[in-house]
């Protein structure tokens, strides 16, 4: 038996182990999706797969429960791949190797891919039992969810057949969601113009670490440090009080994830290097004093480089340097509708050189879709005024809360039934593939949840053992008591 195996509920912990075996990066799932076909094939259920790759597995009905509407349950099989710089971790070909650390599961200085591989682990544990009551069950495995949700945009109608679904990408027990937030991408691409730059300089490499990181949708609210804005701070000081002529810049890596790490090439006149050190120095102590409650892991380091062949044109830097300062990042409007819910919000996520381009990734984040439209024109005006070309990507739409759903009141009361208290039934300000669904499914009655998970979309991703269990014995009550048709 496994070191995961030994925790409860055994059966979902085996299937989580074996998935952890099998790299999963987004849009590289062909593995995990190899896996589940040879699954359905070693247990003799119906499946199929789409032209994107989406599986479907079906399972009839247990002895007795024939007459039970039919549910699909839903998770994507894609993960974050994200890890600390130091580490030697090839997600595309590398296991993640997860360990228990007191009452959670996590990896070691990589994402763990909790998210959502627990609700692919919970899906094929039911797929596998011969013990569980159950109606007609159809288990959906998305692609691609982290980096575009693929998957369930190119679903096509009649895929699955079930009136009712239950999505197991929530991270939150004793929670209950019943909408979402919509989402956009804004990418700005500046071409990079450079000049050559004489001796008379001192080089030196700036480094922002140590940061927590986190999900752009879940932790946007927290007050969590941005890498490539603390560093864009200085290099925008420095710029104009020592004269400083940028190099590169590069930090951050994945649309919905806060940056956590950034970097810069840099020259000043060898004059002022001392007055620059001390600058950096000064503004490290500033920023953890800001940041102490929030980021208290905050690492910035300076250390002398070879001086470069070039920099880039002070013209081009100082549209680079101002559109990122002046890019909003973080929580834009609270809900007035539930108390506590960030109705719309963007990411500043990543800055990175391809070739003769300098692409600064953003995502916009809102559960009114004519705020997402907003923020993303708010963020695309500031890239074009300073001269960058300036795309969004295709969107994808909320998910309204239907207060009344039948699906809602039996997941309440099972809650309640199980574990003598009532959950918090709300929505979410990150992004689930619920209202792609809906949008093919109009009829659809959906609820999401999950056991809870902290640290999505980081090195810091961490499950709750205990909350696993209550997880899936929720489940499986759920499903026991699933209407008749």
């Amino acid at each position: 038996m496994s070191m995961l195996e030994s925790l409860a509920p055994a059966e979902v912990w085996k299937y989580f182990g074996k998935i952890c075996q099998i790299p999963r990066p987004s849009k590289k799932e062909e593995k995990i999706l190899a896996y589940l076909i040879s699954f359905a094939q070693e247990n003799d259920l119906e499946y199929k797969q789409d032209e994107i790759g989406n599986v479907l597995i079906r399972k009839p009905a247990t002895e007795g429960c024939e007459n039970m509407k039919s549910v699909v349950l839903q998770s994507h099989v894609d993960m974050v791949c994200e890890k600390h710089s130091h580490v030697k971790h090839n997600f595309d070909k590398d296991p993640i190797v997860p360990r228990v650390d007191g009452d959670w599961v996590r990896a070691s200085d990589t994402t763990l891919g909790a998210d959502d591989g627990i609700g692919v682990a919970a899906q094929l544990a039911l797929l596998a039992s011969n013990s569980i009551k159950h109606g007609d069950l159809e288990c959906l495995f998305t692609v691609d969810e982290e980096t575009g949700l693929t998957g369930a945009f190119n679903l096509k109608d009649g895929f699955f057949d079930s009136s009712i679904l239950l999505n197991l990408d929530s991270e939150d027990d004793g929670e209950l969601f019943i909408g979402c937030a919509g989402g956009v991408d804004t990418v700005a691409a500046f071409d990079m113009e450079r000049e050559a730059i004489s001796d008379n300089y001192y080089a030196f490499r700036m480094d922002v670490s140590g940061l927590k990181g986190g999900h752009s949708g879940d932790d946007i609210h927290k007050g969590l440090g941005n890498a490539n804005k603390i560093l864009n701070r200085f290099l925008w000081t420095a710029s104009r009080q020592y004269g400083l002529r940028l190099h590169a810049f590069y930090g951050g890596n994945l649309r919905n994830a806060i940056a956590r790490e950034a970097s810069a090439i840099a020259v000043v006149p060898t004059s002022v290097k001392e007055a620059v050190r001390v600058a950096f120095n000064i503004f490290y102590d500033e920023l953890s004093s800001e940041l102490e409650v929030t980021e208290p892991g905050l690492k910035m380091h300076m250390e002398s480089c070879d001086l470069p062949e070039n920099v880039f044109t002070q013209d081009f830097q100082t549209r680079l340097l101002n559109a990122v300062y002046a890019c909003p990042h973080g929580v834009v409007e609270m809900s007035r509708k539930i108390e506590g819910l960030v109705e719309t919000s963007t990411n500043l996520a990543a800055i990175k050189q391809e070739g003769e381009k300098l692409l600064v990734t953003t995502s916009q984040r809102s559960s009114v879709e004519s705020a997402k439209e907003d923020i993303a024109a708010m963020v695309r005006s500031v890239f074009e005024l300073a001269g960058a070309q300036v795309k969004h990507g295709e969107g994808y739409p909320g998910w309204a809360p239907n207060t009344d759903s039948e699906i809602l009141n039996i997941t309440r009361a099972s809650y309640e039934r199980l574990f003598g208290e009532s959950p918090e039934v709300r929505a979410i300000h990150a992004g689930l593939e619920c209202g792609l669904f809906l949008e093919k499914y109009p009829q659809l009655d959906m609820i999401s949840f999950g056991p809870t998970i902290r640290g999505a979309h980081s090195p810091e991703e961490r499950i709750n053992i205990k909350t696993v269990n209550k997880f899936w014995l929720h489940l499986l009550d759920v499903l026991e008591n699933i209407p008749e048709k």
